[in-house]
């Protein structure tokens, strides 16, 4: 219900709303018979909240006449200060980019929660486009929250972690739940503070002391709703599926199982979604088969299992553990393409010209054994000496990787040369010790035997794409969204601020030139990062709207169904084709079901960030006054962001801990300037910090610059949030990027 409350709202919120009657308005949004009720009662409580009227002839008009397009539904982030931000969802009309709503215009919502927003002042100019007031909160992004448990006179009181709520929740008496002062708790809430009361909680679950090993993990796991346990019908689906499969049974299979494969995945990972076969004929032609694991096969729809892998809608992976989308039964075992082991696979066959060109493709339900498993690190000095002898490695699978990367090298150069970009932003991992705590941390390995296993899933997803889309099937793409040409703009400018001239920042050639120009200079991180600033998120959406740092028409994500609810939606309608049937392609349903892995694949990344932040500031605890180097990552007028160099943690400098001056923002530079001094600070500036001071449970870190011996931190009453950034941006691609001669103007001038 909450689903189609979402849309009603969506849709009344749209500017060419005109009144229509319930049963109209149940047509449009193709409710039918079964949610009929649930609609009319929708409607009835929002006549009754006063944000609709029903006319003479029962048509439904917004109560407010003069603010049709005033009506915006989007997704609300409150900051410390208690004052917050709607990003307004897509498809409502509205044009805003962030929209503030004061402090005591946020009703009792809290961050994350999907709410229905009253325009009451338009954009003006530069900052925030416009001011509202949230009027309804449609969908609550969660009921449960996670904190620290005190107790205040003859009251039990939970402070929640983060800043999300700026007073304790009231818990009940003392001691509930065996809760002893200083434990991590689980709160649900039962009344959700305001601006004008305090909020009322019951604790669910103690989750252990503070500091404990493993209480991190289980705190952000329940804070972000995270289901960790498989109930006893979904095991039983998975038993029954194990039960039933035989490795000697491949009838109805294309049989590649005396075929050639090999799979490359990381030296850690537990279950293999993709295996690779390639051949070269004597013209030159490559003949390329990806292999992936047909989880359709043991997960059907509308079963337990299939029920639960959509609820998850995707594997979570912490630092210290991985919460499957399946039970690991299947993922790490059944469907997973594990060496020496015939496994079912719906493969993609692909034909290359010598040129890289695709010539031709099929799909077919397939059964494999994969002959070697390599894993990243092994495969480059293979490549690289072919001649040479390698135990366990016969000349043949040698023969096969050097033609494998071959082909991903002239395929990668293709996509290049098409206008696909890279950004060049590599990945901190840390390393844990045996109870999960921070011992250190390394930049993520990514050469080329990555980018082989890459482009061959590129290739495959591509190819999958555009055959749906020719036989008019609905599916769930993978689409990423053109940026805004003022984004691009003001990414030139900011080019412009650091010597780097870009003739037409609407063209990829452009800026392709400029992350390959730039990619060893000093601005390197700056422009890199200032670029994925500038960019959409990519999202799922049965609309093609195509991937724009792909460069690609058509995408989807079909190489990974062990962990991706979306690439299994994917298997199943090209295995329906497969067998000769017509898919269902309900659009409605489609579009809900993107929005649904969309949120959950932002809740694994949300879980999986804020789990590395709590670990390496509880190391960082030990740290305080010691000096690290830094990047600048955030400039605004309060002060810096700046993330460490040898800890990925990100911390603020606050204005007043810099050097004896008066500072203020030069906004089109993302520079903060010293009035007497003309010291600058900017995007992407390396400087040397020290550790002022953290606070784990709220996620904050204060640094100052070492090199201002008298900066103190300022108290943290004052200190500031960090603004609504980056919720449009896409997740960067990892390694270095071919350099790709560029097709546009790239001019560096002398500074």
């Amino acid at each position: 219900m909450d689903d189609l409350n979402r849309r009603v709202l969506a849709y009344l919120a749209e500017p060419d709303y005109e009144p229509i009657t319930l049963k109209a308005l149940s047509k449009r949004l193709k409710v039918g018979e079964e949610g009929y009720a649930d609609l009319r009662l929708i409607v009835k409580s929002l006549v009754k909240a006063g944000q609709v009227e029903l006319g003479k002839d029962k048509s439904i008009h917004k109560s407010d006449p003069s603010a049709q397009a005033g009506n915006v539904v989007g997704t609300y982030r409150r900051t410390s200060k208690g004052f917050g931000f709607v990003r307004p969802s897509q498809g409502t009309g509205a044009k805003s980019e962030h929209i503030f709503i004061p402090v005591d215009a946020g009703r009792d919502a809290s961050s994350g929660d999907e709410v229905l927003v009253r325009l009451v002042r338009k954009a003006k100019g530069a900052g925030f486009n416009a001011e509202g007031r949230i009027v309804q909160v449609i969908n609550r992004a969660s009921g449960l929250f996670v904190g620290t448990y005190f107790e205040r006179g003859d009251a039990g009181m939970v402070k929640i972690d983060g800043t999300t709520f700026n007073a304790p929740i009231y818990v009940g008496d003392p001691g509930a739940k065996g809760a002893i002062v200083g434990d991590k708790v689980a709160v649900e809430m039962v009344r959700y503070p305001t601006p004008y009361s305090e909020g009322e909680g019951v604790i669910t679950e103690v989750l252990g002391a503070r500091g404990q090993p493993g209480v991190d993990t289980l705190a952000i796991i329940r804070a972000l709703g995270i289901p960790d346990k498989f109930d006893d019908e979904t095991l039983e689906d998975a038993r029954a599926a194990a039960k039933a499969f035989r490795e000697d049974n491949i009838e109805g299979r294309l049989d590649l199982t005396s075929t050639l494969t090999i799979t490359i995945d990381p030296a850690t990972a537990r279950d293999f979604d993709d295996a690779i076969t390639l051949t070269r004929d004597e013209k030159g032609y490559w003949s390329l088969g990806v292999h992936i694991a047909d989880v359709s096969h043991f997960v059907r729809p509308g079963t337990a299992i299939d029920r639960t892998a959509r609820q998850r809608g995707t594997s979570v992976y912490l630092p210290d553990r991985v919460i499957p989308m399946l039970p690991e039964i299947l993922s790490n075992s059944l469907a997973s393409l594990q060496a020496g082991h015939v496994r079912y696979t719906v493969s993609a066959l692909i034909e290359f010209n010598a040129d890289g060109v695709r010539t031709g493709r099929s799909f077919a339900r397939s059964a494999i054994k994969v002959d070697q498993r390599f894993a990243y690190e092994q495969v480059m000095p293979l490549i690289q000496a072919p001649e040479t002898e390698a135990e366990g490695v016969t000349p043949e699978v040698r023969s096969m990787l050097v033609q494998m990367y071959e082909l991903a090298m002239l395929l990668r150069k293709r996509r290049f040369a098409r206008g696909a970009l890279e950004l060049n932003m590599p990945e901190v991992e840390v390393d844990l010790g045996e109870h999960g705590e921070v011992i250190g941390a390394h930049l993520a390995s990514h050469d080329e035997s990555h980018q082989v296993i890459e482009e061959f899933m590129l290739a495959a997803n591509e190819a999958v794409a555009s055959y749906l889309t020719e036989k008019g099937v609905g599916f769930l793409r993978r689409s990423h969204p053109d940026p805004e040409p003022r984004k691009l703009k003001e990414f030139a400018e900011f080019a412009r601020s650091l010597g780097i001239s870009i003739e037409n920042p609407q063209s990829r050639f452009d800026l392709q030139g400029v992350l390959a120009e730039t990619i060893d200079s000093p601005e390197a991180y700056a422009v890199h990062f200032g670029l994925l600033r500038s960019l959409k998120q990519a999202v799922y959406t049965p609309e093609p709207v195509g991937h724009y740092a792909l460069a690609s028409e058509d995408y989807c994500h079909f190489t990974s169904p062990i962990r991706r609810y979306p690439d299994l939606q994917v298997h199943r309608q090209l295995t329906m084709l497969l067998e000769g049937k017509k898919p269902k392609s309900d659009f409605d349903e489609l579009t809900v079901l993107a929005e649904h892995c969309t949120r959950t694949e932002r809740r694994a990344e949300i879980a999986e960030r804020e789990l590395i932040k709590v670990k390496l500031l509880t190391f960082l605890e030990t740290k305080v006054g010691e000096t690290f180097h830094a990047i600048v990552v955030g400039v605004e007028d309060f002060g810096l962001f700046a993330r460490l160099v040898e800890l990925p943690a990100e911390g603020l400098i606050h204005v007043t801990s810099l050097a004896n001056d008066f500072y203020y923002l030069e906004g089109e530079t993302h520079t903060l300037v010293g009035r007497a001094s003309g010291r600058r600070y900017r995007l992407g500036d390396r400087i040397e910090v020290k550790i002022a001071r953290i606070d784990v449970d709220r996620r904050e870190l204060d640094l100052i610059p070492a090199d201002n011996p008298t900066a103190v931190a300022p108290p943290r009453t004052s200190r500031p949030g960090r603004p609504a950034r980056g919720l449009d941006t896409l997740r960067p691609m990892r390694g270095k990027p071919e350099r790709p001669k560029p097709k546009g103007k790239v001019k560096r001038k002398k500074r």
